[in-house]
């Protein structure tokens, strides 16, 4: 079962590779290589520091607000081939967003064997990782030749294990790689499997291949490229002067990402907290905006909070039976009872004869859209006999952040008080044992004035 509790399991320990000393990993996102405006957006940004040698692009995202990402495109030529139709007017407006990037740019670089090789590829019935990968592979070339770098495909040093984990082998392959003078370009989202087939990361897996590669060059600083500059201390879509946070750790990046905070792919930052190599978030429409920095540590000051983060669509399932707490493997009973049903549970805060697990909705379905509530119900009620079952759907769950809450006296009085001075009723209470967040839960309703009554309080 993946409880929360469990979350930093997936942290793994990365062998050391030989260093390239000095230098700058840089990613650069979707939106950040969409045209070939934003291209020279990003090469004036490289060009700006000599230490910003390796380059990770996305494949091209949206353009504007009516356009398309080329990745979303290349899903759904897989699909087409899937059903044994034409590629036809998708295919051909991929090859156009390419062709039209390097015709604008004015780089010598021909493309056609290229998306022919992809094309015939896609039709002939390729994975769709093949497919879905061909819009960063296609990218990082144009990229290359736009800056005279060295291309290196990510099938050629990012490997995967028979489990789909990241192999030990792509560190020393990536150092081996990029000990080459000047630049080099490798695309993000994309490596290799056991059997060398094209396999990708989960969707912004960009992210995560900046974030490997820092760590195989032991970097000094992994720049993550976006359209924001940097993390927000909310939602701004709640709050709409939400300022940037300056500084913040990796941890307290893990909680807000896990409340829908979504700047970085929270599987990033595994491998460059293995070295401790600060992560910049920058936006590459306003270069001269310092960002947030993500560090391993920092000086909380007077900053006790640096973010809110709130997300909705959460059941909770109270448990009550008096005298639970003399009942040896009461919890391992309870929590068998969600294994046993492939679901995975998020919070269980307790009380003496009390004892309560909060699920995401989308846990309570199976694949064919089927509710497994009632049967986890039964599973609790033939195996607890419990005085009373409570089910409270519709709940809403909101995540106050800052390790200088540690230290900090009166800290969940604030919050509290923002929140009855807003007329909020809190319905759950959960504090990390870190004390680094202190999660309540709230109805659906009241999430939006929650995360403004917590931001007023603490901003």
């Amino acid at each position: 079962m993946a409880g929360r509790q469990s979350a930093d399991a997936q942290d793994q320990r990365f062998p050391a590779a030989a260093a390239v000393p000095g230098v700058t990993v840089a990613k650069f996102g979707g939106t950040s290589v969409a045209s070939a405006a934003q291209l020279r957006k990003v090469q004036a940004i490289i060009d700006a520091d000599p230490a910003r040698r390796v380059i990770v692009p996305s494949a091209p995202g949206k353009a504007h607000a009516g356009d398309t990402k080329v990745t979303d495109l290349l899903y759904l030529c897989h699909q087409l081939a899937a059903k044994g139709q034409a590629l036809g007017q998708v295919w051909d407006t991929i090859a156009a967003r390419f062709q039209g990037i390097v015709a604008e740019l004015g780089v010598a670089l021909d493309l056609s064997a290229i998306l022919r090789e992809a094309r015939e590829r896609i039709a002939g019935g390729a994975s769709a990782d093949y497919a879905a990968s061909r819009g960063e592979a296609i990218h990082g070339r144009v990229l290359a030749a736009a800056l005279g770098a060295t291309y290196i495909d990510a099938a050629e040093v990012v490997f995967f294990d028979r489990a789909g984990r990241l192999d030990r082998r792509t560190f020393p392959a990536i150092a081996a790689r990029c000990r080459i003078a000047g630049r080099v370009v490798i695309p993000g989202f994309y490596g290799s499997d056991h059997a060398g087939e094209v396999k990708t990361f989960s969707r912004g897996g960009s992210d995560v291949t900046g974030a490997v590669v820092a760590n195989a060059l032991d970097a000094t600083l992994y720049e993550n490229w976006t359209d924001v500059s940097g993390v927000l201390m909310t939602d701004p879509r709640v709050v709409a002067e939400a300022r940037p946070i300056t500084e913040i750790t990796y941890r307290e990046l893990r909680e807000l990402s896990y409340m829908g905070a979504s700047v970085l792919h929270e599987e990033a930052v595994f491998p460059v907290r293995e070295k401790g190599i600060p992560i910049n978030i920058r936006n590459t429409n306003r270069p001269a905006d310092p960002g947030t920095m993500i560090v391993a540590e920092r000086d909380a000051g007077n900053q006790v909070v640096v973010g809110i983060a709130g997300t909705k669509g959460f059941t909770v399932i109270q448990i009550e039976k008096a005298m639970m707490n003399t009942e040896v493997g009461f919890g391992r009973r309870v929590l068998d009872a969600f294994e046993r049903l492939g679901i995975s549970y998020e919070h269980t805060p307790t009380g003496i004869d009390t004892l309560s697990v909060v699920v995401a909705d989308r846990q309570l379905v199976d694949a064919s859209g089927t509710s497994k509530l009632e049967q986890v119900l039964e599973d609790l009620q033939a195996t607890l006999r419990p005085d009373t079952l409570k089910v409270t759907p519709g709940m809403a769950l909101i995540a106050t952040v800052g390790q200088g809450m540690t230290h900090a006296v009166g800290t969940a009085a604030r919050l509290f008080s923002s929140l009855a001075k807003a007329r909020v009723n809190v319905r759950m209470i959960d504090q990390g044992s870190s004390e680094q967040n202190i999660i309540v839960g709230v109805e659906e309703a009241d999430l939006a004035l929650a995360i403004r009554a917590i931001y007023n309080e603490f901003a």
